[in-house]
């Protein structure tokens, strides 16, 4: 199993369409083959903040998610709405991988 946090900075001004936004990708996202489980929350310490915990069957099904048309989309749609980088840690067999 495969577990990853990512965290995106949002612009405060952008967070209600940044949230909208993501709610619509997580839709299409549980779709996908090996979700077991995503979901997105804004940081209890930083109301800036977005989290998303996911959990994957296997990195393969992972590295699908990442080709996958709507996270294109949604790459684009939120691209704007960021005050820096997502930072992706991906978290397998003891070992974490940050992105």
């Amino acid at each position: 199993m495969i577990y990853v946090i990512a965290t995106t900075p949002m612009k405060p001004e952008n967070k209600d369409d940044f949230i909208k936004g993501h709610k619509a990708c997580t839709v299409e996202t549980r779709k996908e083959k090996g979700c077991i489980s995503y979901d997105g929350n804004v940081s209890v310490n930083d109301p800036n903040l977005y989290v998303v915990v996911e959990r994957w069957e296997s990195r393969e099904d992972l590295n699908g998610h990442a080709r996958a048309p709507h996270m294109k989309v949604w790459r684009e749609y939120s691209a704007n709405m960021k005050t820096g980088p997502t930072v992706i840690e991906i978290i397998s067999d003891a070992k974490v991988e940050k992105l």
